[in-house]
């Protein structure tokens, strides 16, 4: 389960401002949770192998191989190797996954297994290696014991037949949490529950209101909810509507839909905002989508359990932003307590 992010924010915007030590704006927030994030992350692989090399209990969840195994188990994915034919100086290759096996967007963080035809392992050499078992037909690769070799983010593979079917298992970098927003009635910031895509719409009060591009006429003053425009690329975007007056409409954005594109003209029927209302178009423009604006919020991907250290560490380098030494002080200390007691 992930860490919700906005309970880490509003937790370290508390303990901030307890003794008015200063304010973190979310854009500060995100970057530095990314870092504390990447930053927890990337010391798994070093407690798997600390932990690998102590004996372990054999009682349910007191196992730590099994509870470093599980924290990395929220990142562990597959993805197919894309052939890419010789071209000029460089041999043919494989470029490594841009996607998994679910169509999600992933950027590869540490490579597994590599597999061919799901059925046989690869098996990884270095570069002196790669080239030399090739010289005799007793180690030479074949398709049964397949070979490959790592270098700048493209797999060699041997034998030269293999040129499709290799799957890799990987883990990949966390997502960036991100805590969205807009703006309310006093210019506060409010956070946004919806999940953020950079080709969402953005969702909210008022969001598709300045992209109306043909105008209302013979509206009836009301709010109108749960209304499914028609057009565009996508599909499921539903919006609600507060008329003021017979030529005025607030467009809200309840659904951000998918597959929409910036350009798109998405239009609320005829009759929809009360009596003999006119049809409205809406044209989606860049800015009504998450990639440009502040709206879409991504939680922080750890376990849950690991809470308690996002914030310690998020407010340690929080300490550092506002100059506050005690901050950091308080901080450090208590990190490394927790990092004692987990490793001891």
């Amino acid at each position: 389960m992930a860490i919700n992010v906005n309970t880490v924010y509003k937790t370290v915007l508390l303990i901030l401002n307890k003794e008015e030590r200063g304010y973190v704006t979310p854009d500060e927030f995100n970057k530095i949770s990314a870092q504390v994030q990447l930053e927890i992350f990337g010391n798994y692989h070093n407690d798997l192998n600390q932990q690998l090399r102590v004996p372990q209990s054999d009682t349910d969840y007191a196992d730590r191989v099994a509870l470093v195994d599980e924290h990395l188990s929220i990142f562990k994915t597959e993805g197919p190797a894309t052939y890419v034919p010789t071209a000029g100086a460089i041999p043919a290759h494989f470029s490594l996954p841009t996607t998994d096996i679910y169509g999600n967007t992933v950027e590869l963080f540490t490579l597994g297994t590599v597999s061919y035809k799901e059925q046989v392992e690869l098996q990884r050499l270095q570069r002196m290696e790669f080239y030399n078992i090739q010289k005799s037909p007793l180690t030479k690769s074949t398709e049964s014991f397949p070979t490959y070799l790592l270098e700048s983010d493209k797999l060699y593979i041997k034998p030269d037949t293999v040129t499709s079917q290799i799957n890799v298992n990987f883990l990949r970098k966390p997502l960036d949490p991100r805590w969205g927003y807009y703006i309310g009635s006093v210019g506060q910031f409010i956070y946004d529950t919806t999940a953020y895509g950079a080709d969402l719409i953005n969702t909210g009060t008022g969001t598709l209101t300045s992209s109306i591009t043909g105008g209302l006429t013979l509206g009836v003053a009301g709010t109108y909810n749960s209304i499914t425009p028609t057009g565009g690329s996508g599909t499921g975007l539903i919006v609600n509507a507060t008329v003021s007056s017979p030529e005025a409409v607030s467009i809200d954005v309840a659904i951000a839909g998918t597959g929409y594109i910036s350009g798109d003209v998405v239009s609320i029927a005829a009759g929809l905002l009360g009596g003999t209302s006119t049809q409205v178009d809406i044209t989606l423009t860049d800015a009504d989508f998450n990639a440009n604006s502040t709206y879409g919020s991504t939680q922080i991907e750890l376990d849950v359990s690991e809470q308690t250290d996002v914030i310690l560490k998020t407010l340690f380098y929080f300490g550092v932003v506002v100059k506050d030494p005690q901050i950091i002080q308080v901080a450090a200390s208590q990190v490394q307590r927790e990092e004692m007691n987990e490793k001891s």
